[in-house]
C-alpha cells in the first residue's frame, strides 16, 4: 500500500468480557447430491470465537471456508442449526418484537462492493438515513435527521454538500466511506466488514483502513473483519481466526499468529502472501492435493489430505484447539503443531 495504514490500538490477548461470544456454531444447508449421495453441506461445524470490545477480529481463510456464511449468522440473516451466539450475553435468536428490533441497531455490516450494496437511485443523505424509518425513535425530526446525516458524512471524511450527489458519483473510496456512514447512522456495538477494501486501489484501501481505524478509536465500535488479504488483516487486526472446510484451525493475537503460525494451513497460507521484504520472506509452502468437497470432507482433521506432517491418528481424530505451551491463548486445532515459541 501506498499509504501506510496504523495499527490499532487493541491488546490482542485474550477477551475476559466479550461483546460477541460464539460457540459451538453449525450451519447445515441441503444442496444438491455430491459424488457421495450427501446433500447436507455443513457451511460451519462447530465455530468458537470471541470479540471484545473495540477489539478488531481478523477472519481469514480460502474462498468456501466458511467467513461468510458466519457473517450472515451474526447478522442474523441466517438461523444456526446448532451452537449459540450472544452478544452481551443476550441470545438475539431468542428475541421477539421491539426487542428484537432495538437488537438490530447493534450490529451493522459494510459490503464488499461499495456500488452494489448502494442505492442508485437515493441520494447519500437518503441512503444514511434510511433506517431511520424503522428505528424511528432516534432521530424524530427531519431537522434532527439532517443534522445527524451531515455529521455522519463528516465523521468518514466526506462534505456535507455530499449528502445530494448519488452513488454513481462518487469514487469507489468515496463510496465506501459512504456504506461505512451508513453503518454507524444506528450507533452500533459491533460492525461485520466483510472485504470491505478488496475492490479498491490500494492507495484508496490505506485511506479506509486508517478511516475504521479512526472510527474505532473515537467511538469503541467492535469489527469482524473477513478478509483473504492477509497483509491486510496483519495491519488491521488485534487478533486472527483462520478457517479451513467451517471449522476455526487457529486463533490467537496477530502478532502470535503471524510471528509464528502453529498449524500447518496457517503456515501455507502465510507463505503464500506476497511481501516486499525480502528479510520477512518465508520458505513457499506448496500444498498437495485437491481442496476437499465440504459435502463430502475428510474424516479426522479435514486439512489431513493436504498436510504434510498427516499420519494414520489424524484420520481417526479430530484435533481440538489446544493452547501453545508457552502462548495460552494461541491455539491450533493440530495433532502435530508446528513448534511452538520458546
Amino acid at each position: 500500500m501506498s499509504e501506510q495504514v496504523r495499527r490499532p490500538a487493541g491488546t490482542g490477548t485474550a477477551v475476559a468480557d466479550p461483546v460477541l461470544d460464539v460457540t459451538d456454531v453449525a450451519k447445515v444447508f441441503r444442496v444438491a447430491k455430491g459424488p457421495s449421495g450427501n446433500d447436507r453441506l455443513r457451511a460451519l461445524d462447530g465455530v468458537s470465537l470471541t470479540l471484545g470490545r473495540g477489539e478488531t477480529l481478523g477472519l481469514v481463510g480460502e474462498s468456501g471456508c466458511g467467513k461468510s456464511t458466519l457473517a450472515r449468522v451474526l447478522m442474523m440473516l441466517e438461523k444456526p442449526d446448532g451452537g449459540t451466539v450472544r452478544f452481551d450475553g443476550t441470545d438475539p435468536f431468542g428475541l421477539r418484537g421491539a426487542a428484537l428490533l432495538a437488537f438490530r441497531r447493534r450490529v451493522q455490516m459494510v459490503f464488499q462492493d461499495p456500488f452494489a450494496s448502494l442505492n442508485s437511485r437515493m441520494t447519500a443523505a437518503e441512503i444514511i438515513a434510511e433506517p431511520w424509518l424503522t428505528h424511528r425513535d432516534m432521530y424524530p425530526s427531519r431537522r434532527d435527521r439532517a443534522a445527524r446525516v451531515r455529521e455522519l458524512l463528516h465523521l468518514v471524511g466526506l462534505r456535507p454538500s455530499d449528502g445530494e450527489k448519488y452513488p454513481q458519483e462518487f469514487s469507489g473510496g468515496q463510496r465506501q466511506r459512504l456504506g461505512i456512514a451508513r453503518a454507524l447512522a444506528l450507533d452500533p456495538d459491533v460492525i461485520v466488514l466483510d472485504e470491505p477494501v478488496s475492490a479498491l486501489d490500494l492507495s484508496v484501501q490505506a485511506q479506509v483502513l486508517n478511516l475504521l481505524n479512526d472510527l474505532q478509536e473515537r467511538l469503541g465500535v467492535s469489527y469482524v473483519f473477513i478478509s483473504h488479504d492477509l497483509s491486510v488483516v496483519r495491519h488491521v487486526a488485534d487478533r486472527v481466526a483462520v478457517m479451513y472446510l467451517g471449522k476455526i484451525v487457529e486463533t490467537g493475537s496477530t502478532e502470535q499468529v503471524f510471528a509464528h503460525p502453529r498449524h500447518p494451513y496457517t503456515a501455507a497460507l502465510m507463505s503464500s502472501a506476497p511481501s516486499l521484504d525480502p528479510a520477512a520472506a518465508r520458505t513457499k509452502i506448496l500444498l498437495q492435493g485437491e481442496i476437499p468437497s465440504p459435502l463430502d470432507p475428510p474424516s479426522g482433521c479435514r486439512f489431513r489430505t493436504r498436510c504434510w506432517q498427516a499420519t494414520d491418528h489424524c484420520a481417526t481424530a479430530v484435533p481440538p484447539l489446544a493452547p501453545a505451551p508457552l502462548e495460552p491463548d494461541h491455539l491450533a486445532a493440530c495433532h502435530y503443531p508446528l513448534e511452538a515459541l520458546s
